[in-house]
């Protein structure tokens, strides 16, 4: 079965040099940039995140900001 599109035989569309160059750049930027550190809480709950971790209680005690 012939396609009628330039796309690689698994879907992926073939790029031109010029996106494989910005997107190699963007991908060496990425690398490059220093990673912050996030900013400590003050005052928190202490624990883990309940937003990332899903516990949403204390002691027993349902809690909410």
């Amino acid at each position: 079965m012939q396609s009628d599109n330039d796309n690689h035989t698994d879907g992926r569309k073939v790029l031109s040099p010029a996106a494989q160059r910005a997107l190699q750049e963007a991908e060496e930027r990425r690398k490059a940039a220093p990673q912050a550190e996030p900013a400590p809480e003050t005052g928190g709950r202490g624990g883990a995140d309940p937003a990332r971790f899903g516990d949403w209680e204390i002691k027993g005690r349902a809690i909410d900001f």
